[in-house]
Formats: structure tokens, sequence, C-alpha cells
């Protein structure tokens, strides 16, 4: 990770020492060349956050209301999937992370916790969920999210194909459907995490269990990915829609195109994402395109930039260029694997002060403050 990364490269070194190598490029990796993975950080270099004095910052209110919820910091945590498997923690550690810091988050629909042990910390999470080529299996999961008293959903969009990620094809992951000799002398190379994994019993992604009798991660991972709708438009926005009476979002908007049909279809808002450059690469920076789809969802609903994201100053550019919020998805996922719940109650804290830091030095008492002065805040170097 580059310099710049903050307390974001510590724990991601820690991590990576920690892991095996396996879910330590599934982490770190993009799709093809990683053109976007770079491009992403790239854009946030090209501004800068004008300093202003002689204001009163005594007191500075990051906080901010977002797909229907008040979070003390503008950001939540990005759905990651398979984060269970950095540490025994798993997305529930996570989830009492973000709980404790009053942050936001979303549950990957590849978790190994399944939405049911998140969603019984508290804090209202968000469940991330997918259109299967089988409507029946997305009904269950919209009926289990229900059920468990989660009220808003993410459906991502940009994942009909899954593309190359060099990484995960030189070390076998979601390519195979059962551990190589190879891979199992890569895991039983780091004790501790072996350890960690088999005190929580066998691995298994939890969320999705009752739809698969494939047994172990990387078979049920397979299998599932090829059931991702490919065929998901506009009118499967609409189905959804119809389907789940409570806040729906869109995730993986890059033009604002998209945007405009996802609002008219009925979402309540979007994520501004290109998967962390996993997906599409090359691609242009979430930050780059932002404008142009705030001007398109035009207040009709919440807007929140991922990809990219690793300090306060890029959190406060963000909004100032129009999003509601931020996600942040590496970064949580790297503080999981280096030390669990802990360390990611660590992160988020040491993010959420450096948004307050950068409001305050900005001369902003608080999000509104920041929104009111706009682009009109940032100096494009």
């Amino acid at each position: 990770m580059p310099l710049d990364d903050g307390v974001f490269s510590s724990v991601a070194a820690s991590a990576r020492r920690r892991l095996p190598r396996l879910f330590a490029d599934y982490v770190d990796g993009g799709a093809h060349g990683e053109w976007t993975m770079a491009r992403n950080r790239a854009a946030f270099r090209k501004w800068g956050v004008v300093p202003r004095g002689l204001k009163n910052v005594e007191t500075v209110d990051a906080g901010v209301h977002c797909f229907g919820q008040d979070w003390k910091a503008p950001f939540m945590l990005a759905p990651v999937g398979f984060a269970g498997m950095l540490h025994p923690d798993r997305e529930t550690g996570a989830a009492r992370a973000a709980l404790c810091c009053g942050v936001g988050m979303a549950v990957s629909t590849f978790s190994i916790d399944p939405m049911e042990s998140v969603s019984r910390v508290g804090g209202a999470p968000l469940a991330q969920i997918y259109v299967f080529r089988d409507r029946s299996l997305t009904r269950d999961m919209l009926a289990r999210a229900a059920q468990c008293g989660i009220d808003g959903i993410i459906v991502t969009i940009d994942t009909a194909i899954t593309p190359v990620r060099e990484r995960d094809v030189r070390n076998g992951f979601r390519h195979l459907s059962r551990p190589t000799l190879m891979q199992m002398a890569g895991l039983l190379a780091h004790p501790r995490w072996c350890l960690g994994m088999v005190g929580r019993g066998t691995p298994a992604i939890g969320n999705l269990a009752g739809y698969t009798t494939v047994h172990g991660i990387m078979g049920q991972a397979k299998e599932m990915a090829a059931q991702i709708d490919p065929t998901l438009d506009r009118a499967g926005i609409e189905w959804l829609r119809n389907e789940w009476k409570g806040r729906l979002v869109v995730k993986g908007v890059m033009h604002p195109e998209d945007a405009r049909a996802a609002i008219e279809a009925g979402a309540d808002g979007v994520i501004v994402s290109n998967h962390g450059g996993r997906q599409m690469d090359p691609s242009p920076a979430t930050l780059d395109v932002l404008p142009q789809i705030v001007a398109a969802v035009a207040g009709r609903g919440d807007i929140v930039l991922d990809s990219g994201i690793r300090r306060g100053g890029d959190v406060v550019t963000a909004l100032a260029l129009g999003a509601t919020a931020v996600s942040i998805g590496r970064p949580w996922a790297w503080a999981l694997a280096a030390g669990g719940e802990a360390s990611v109650e660590k992160a988020i804290r040491a993010l959420s002060q450096e948004v307050v830091d950068i409001l305050g030095l900005a001369g902003l008492e608080d999000i509104a403050a920041l929104r009111r002065r706009g682009p009109d805040g940032l100096w494009e170097i």
C-alpha cells in the first residue's frame, strides 16, 4: 500500500504477515492489470482541502444521516466477501466494532457469518444481496433479511461477469472446488491463523449455506458465483423494488445514466463503486465520476462513494464533491485480519478522528457546513 495510507498501512502490513497468501492476495488484489486500484487512490491526490481560520471549531460534529440511519462519522463498512476467513472474530466482530463506533455496516452475501448472526449484534446492518438466476433464492434472502430486522438492502450490479484476478488465479482462489496440497501447505505455514480458524469449526459461507450442498468455501463460492444473474437490468431492479418494501440501495454505479435508471426504478440511493478495482479494469476512478452522478441523482437519494478511501482527507473531499457519505472495504478487512474486532474499532476511530481534524482545520463545525461550502472548499492540484 502507498505510504499515505496512515493507520491502514500498518494494519495491512501486520495482516499480510498473519494471513496465508491465498487470503492476503484476495484482499490486496484487483482485476487484470490492477490499474483501476491505482487510479482510485491517485484521484484523491488531485485535490487539497483549503485550510480556513477565524472560525469557531471548538466542537466539530462529523455525523451524517444516510440510508435512513444516523452515523457518528460519515462512512460505513462496505460488504466484503469471505471477511470471516481473515480472523476468528469474523463479520460479527466487525459489526460489534461498527456499532461501538456508531458507523454503518453492510454484510456481504458471501459472508462467513450469516446475516442472522451479524444482525443480532444490533446497529441495523444493511444486507448486500445479489439477484440470482433462481429468483426464489433471492426472495428467500429478502425474507431472511426482513425476519432478522434488517430494513435496508444493497443490490450489487457490477458482478455479472467475474474477470480475471491474476493473484487469485495464481493461488487457485475460487477456481478450485477443494484445496490443493500446495494451498494446504500455504495455510499450515501460518499456524496462528490456522489455530484461530480451527477453533471456529469447518469454514463455510454461512450466509449461503442453505442454498448449496457443496462442502468447503471454495466450492460453495464457485457454485454460487455462477448463479448471479447476468441478465439483470432496470426491470430486474423494478422487480426487486416490488419484492422488498424496505430501503433499497444500488451498488456498482459508475455512469450517470445508470444512477438515473436506478433512482427511477425505485432505489433510495446509490453507491458509486468500481468494486475497489476488482471488476472492470481499466475503469475511471470513482471520485472522478462522482460529480456527474450527483447531478444525475439530483437530490433524489443518498450517494455513497466507495473504492479508494484511506484517509480523513479523502472522506472530506468526497463529501465536498457531493457524496452523502463514503464506504471502506479493504481498510476494515485488513484491520480485521490484523487484530480482529479490537483492531477494526481502532481503525474506525482513527479514521473518524482524521475526519474531525480535517473539518476543524478547514473551519467547518459539521458536515452541513461542509456541504454548504462544497467544491469551493477544495483546491484542485
